[in-house]
């Protein structure tokens, strides 16, 4: 029993985790560059928001309430990550990620259920025939939550590097890194089999 736990928490953290799959981390990324440790109850609940739309996602997806567009979900990752290191671009030092409940909240819920949906294939050939679908979704939400306070912590740790030892402004890393991240994310949008 216990071995199973691990094996799904295990795989939750592997499935963020991915080097081949990094739209999960540059979200995570430019999810987080705005903020600091003293931001951190915000953050969490961001990233809280994402495994919530994640989870609710494979859910339906487990259940069979909803089918999937694989190439359309998978043209629309990319998406959203661009629509969220643009919004920082934008935003970037006039505070709008102080908001009670704005653009990031949504989008990262959206983004939670987009790429929810774009692992729901793999994720039904891992539940097989078990009763236990429910135990295995938390376990593996738990995983995915665990994987992404590592990579945010990790984000915020070198935020914090790069503006007090760096003196780099808190405005050029939101900048620097959302440029970097919207240069990785175009091709990925433009080589989509939704475009071909």
């Amino acid at each position: 029993m216990l071995e199973n736990f691990w094996f799904n928490v295990e795989y939750g953290i592997n499935h963020v985790l991915d080097i081949n799959a990094y739209d999960h981390v540059l979200f995570l990324i430019v999810l987080s560059i705005p903020y600091v440790f003293k931001d951190w109850k915000r953050v969490f609940l961001l990233v809280s928001m994402f495994t919530l739309g994640h989870t609710l996602s494979l859910v339906l997806a487990a259940y069979s309430v909803v089918t999937v567009n694989v190439t359309m979900v998978e043209f629309l990752i990319p998406i959203t990550i661009l629509v969220v290191a643009l919004f920082n671009v934008f935003t970037s030092g006039k505070g709008a990620q102080r908001e009670k409940v704005g653009v990031l909240f949504l989008s990262t819920l959206f983004f939670g259920l987009v790429h929810g949906l774009g692992f729901a294939r793999e994720f039904k050939m891992l539940l097989g025939d078990t009763d236990n679908k429910l135990v295995l979704l938390l376990e593996f939400a738990l995983g995915i939550e665990l994987a992404q306070v590592i990579i945010v912590f990790v984000v915020l740790f070198l935020g914090y590097i790069v503006q007090t030892i760096f003196r780099l402004t808190k405005r050029d890393w939101i900048m620097v890194i959302s440029a970097i991240v919207v240069g990785l994310v175009i091709p990925m949008i433009l080589n989509s089999d939704f475009l071909a």
